[in-house]
């Protein structure tokens, strides 16, 4: 939750802010991507901060105090040579973009995907197992299917045979295994809600900064 500062004069959706904003405040639906100027929901995108000495600091969770920049979770637009620029300008201070960004972006929204999981599993409402995910499948139980990368496309198929319209995401091997204390896992599902749908936002981020790294399309065999 952010409170708006500055708006665009095309359609008054806000780049920047000027902070988490208190209780009974209500934030943007809409955040614009300030390299790209396309804007999405909030959940979507990733706000930055600058830290102490001047460099840029994801703020995964869109808490941290200060003026907050936002970006389109997007591997091109966290690799446009002119973000140390951009950001600097909507800052209003000159900083720079720390190396690693991108692989750190990745590292921190895979610890975000591992940690829906396991949430979803100590709360009863995701299983894994082939066998345990097929029987939710068709009970009508599931609000998104989880799978590990790598994992065969047939089987998959298999596995969504008559429900192939569920969503599906594909997360790191160890990921998946840590969120369920297993040294492996390849197949989970999660009940239909909010922590499911928290897990779709959370990978629809993962994939736009890991692309290229994870297989296939968000749902199978349409």
């Amino acid at each position: 939750m952010v409170r708006e500062t500055r708006v665009t004069t095309e359609d008054h959706i806000p780049d920047v802010d000027d902070g988490p904003s208190g209780r009974g405040r209500r934030a943007p639906s809409q955040r614009r991507c300030l390299v790209s100027r396309t804007h999405d929901a909030p959940c979507h995108m990733i706000r930055f901060v600058v830290g102490p000495e001047g460099s840029i600091v994801a703020d995964l969770a869109a808490r941290l105090p200060g003026r907050g920049m936002w970006l389109k979770a997007d591997r091109t637009v966290l690799e446009d040579g002119q973000l140390a620029r951009i950001f600097s300008r909507a800052a209003r201070q000159k900083v720079n973009v720390p190396e690693g960004l991108l692989e750190s972006l990745k590292d921190g929204l895979a610890k975000r995907l591992l940690d829906g999981i396991s949430l979803g599993r100590r709360a009863g409402e995701a299983v894994c197992g082939f066998q345990k995910c097929r029987e939710r499948i068709v009970s009508g139980r599931v609000g998104v299917v989880i799978c590990a990368a790598g994992a065969s496309q047939d089987e998959v198929a298999r596995l969504l045979s008559g429900q192939r319209e569920l969503p599906v995401v594909w997360v790191p091997r160890a990921v998946l295994a840590a969120s369920f204390g297993r040294e492996h896992a390849v197949y989970a599902v999660m009940a239909p809600g909010a922590l499911a749908e928290r897990l779709k936002a959370e990978y629809k981020r993962f994939a736009g900064v890991a692309e290229g790294t994870l297989p296939g399309p968000d749902t199978v065999g349409q």
